[in-house]
């Protein structure tokens, strides 16, 4: 067996050790990024800082070169801890801004949180929301088929393009699931044909997470690897048909989303995030 591999287990301690210690020079990092926009707002000096970011970006691909390490991985690492320092200062989390050469994302610049402010809404009306789970028994009142019918419907909306160009060829005779774990829905899509349908057979991965994260993912306010490394997403199953999944949703075109469908998941994701946090706030 591998756990009897001499030297390995103390190997693994070491591991171990590393990997503690990048966790809490994340949390180190995500409180002094706290602070920085702490003194941002006393300032007057709200929003990102793109040629920081590149600064940053830079400075540890240089430095991932000279000791070894693939600039990509630590270009991954770094987008997750500049995603959590934007959710701490409440910030859009597009991870363009400040990476040159970054693949195309699904929500551009001109769709942040700033240049489309959410209509104001009491704090004390917030606090009077359930959080979704008390929806859940009202949502699954929806027959089967009504549900199957609507998520067809927005899945055809938004992968128009990669279905005619190829893109999804991917997940041809696959099966992925979806599950909204507050919710208590759970749906498996598979390929067939030209439309992405929902099927009654089991899924060979699934990503699962609360309707309010999965919303926020919509619409562009969280990125996928922070949800991920914050295990707020969770991907079970055959691990390379999730991600490869994921890495889709990552790449699409924002433009080519209908305008409606996107302010619909970019304001509502908004509203969620406001109301989950005026939620906690009287807990």
């Amino acid at each position: 067996m591998v756990a009897r591999v001499p030297g390995l287990a103390s190997v693994r301690t070491a591991i171990d050790g590393v990997d503690d210690g990048l966790i809490l020079l994340l949390a180190a990092r995500a409180r002094l990024a706290r602070v920085a926009g702490r003194l941002k707002a006393h300032a007057g000096a709200r929003g990102r800082d793109p040629g920081r970011e590149q600064d940053v970006r830079e400075r540890a691909a240089a430095l991932a070169t000279r000791v070894g390490v693939a600039p990509e991985v630590a270009s991954g690492v770094l987008s997750l801890a500049i995603g959590e320092a934007c959710r701490a200062q409440a910030l859009a989390t597009d991870m363009d801004q400040g990476q040159a050469g970054a693949m195309r994302r699904m929500m551009p610049a001109t769709m942040d949180a700033q240049a489309q402010p959410l209509p104001p809404v009491g704090e004390s009306l917030l606090r009077l929301l359930p959080p979704p789970r008390r929806l859940a028994p009202l949502l699954r009142a929806l027959p089967p088929s009504m549900q199957k019918r609507l998520l067809e419907r927005a899945m055809a909306k938004v992968l128009a393009g990669p279905m005619q160009d190829g893109t999804l060829d991917f997940m041809a005779g696959r099966r992925l699931g979806i599950e909204v774990g507050d919710l208590g829905l759970r749906w498996v899509v598979a390929l067939q044909g030209q439309r992405l349908a929902v099927v009654d057979a089991p899924a060979e991965a699934t990503v699962r997470g609360s309707a309010t994260d999965l919303l926020l993912l919509a619409g562009r306010l969280e990125d996928a690897d922070t949800l991920f490394f914050q295990r707020r997403l969770v991907l079970t199953g055959d691990i390379e048909l999730g991600l490869t999944a994921r890495n889709l949703l990552d790449r699409l075109p924002w433009e080519k989303v209908p305008l409606g469908l996107r302010i619909a998941l970019n304001r509502g994701a908004r509203f969620a995030r406001a109301a989950r946090g005026a939620y906690h706030a009287k807990t």
